[in-house]
């Protein structure tokens, strides 16, 4: 018991114990922060990927429109409803 004391009333242990408790729980960059802005990194670099994704997909598309002029009709056709002169859209719209 002597020892155990002796060791509490060390005046450097209890610093080094004040300051761990202080950087853990009552500084700007505690757990808590530290946690949050973890959560934070993880959703803004999924975030990313889906955004990589898109532009990937999007410059794949415009590839295919500037190439083929089938598929410009079709892109056309199938998002802006476009017609020639000659022909009637229907648009069926499933419920």
């Amino acid at each position: 018991m002597k020892v155990f004391f002796s060791i509490i009333k060390n005046k450097y242990v209890i610093t080094v114990v004040a300051l761990i408790v202080w950087l853990s729980f009552f500084d700007k960059n505690d757990f808590a922060t530290q946690m949050d802005l973890s959560s934070k990194v993880k959703k803004l670099e999924s975030e990313r990927d889906y955004y990589i994704k898109a532009i990937t997909d999007t410059k794949k598309e415009i590839t295919e429109l500037q190439t083929d002029s089938t598929n410009l009709e079709k892109f056309a056709r199938e998002n802006y409803l476009m017609k020639k002169d000659n022909e009637d859209v229907f648009v069926i719209v499933k419920k």
